[in-house]
């Protein structure tokens, strides 16, 4: 016979402050957990996902040995004109994106990496 969350709720509703504290002690011993532990648990997932970072910056660290399929590269990832995307290039190392969410990050570090640069993903 299994008992509902609403039954067990309006059993607890009608009990004393005392019993309830001592259901809770009890349930704790049972199952081997305390209350403390679980708020720390609680704490620790938000300030987790609190310092999770949602902004990256794209670190082009060198050019490789192909020198224009990077230029092409940071061309069509940044809409520079030829002369730019050169310039860029050649004063590596240097941030080519900035503020850019983790997926677009992962995938201009693809690119850029496919044409023999080295990425730095920051």
């Amino acid at each position: 016979m299994s008992i509902s969350k609403k039954k067990i709720v309006k059993e607890i509703e009608n009990m004393s402050v005392k019993n309830v504290m001592n259901l809770i002690s009890k349930l704790e011993k049972k199952f081997n957990i305390s209350s403390e532990d679980i708020s720390k648990n609680e704490n620790t997932s938000k300030i987790k996902k609190e310092k999770e970072k949602t902004e990256f910056n794209i670190l082009l660290k060198s050019i490789g040995s192909n020198k224009i399929s990077v230029i092409k590269a940071i061309r069509s990832i940044t809409n520079l004109g030829l002369k730019e995307s050169k310039d860029l290039v050649d004063s590596a190392p240097v941030i080519v994106k900035e503020n850019i969410s983790k997926k677009e990050s992962e995938d201009l570090k693809n690119i850029l990496e496919k044409s023999g640069a080295t990425v730095e993903i920051k």
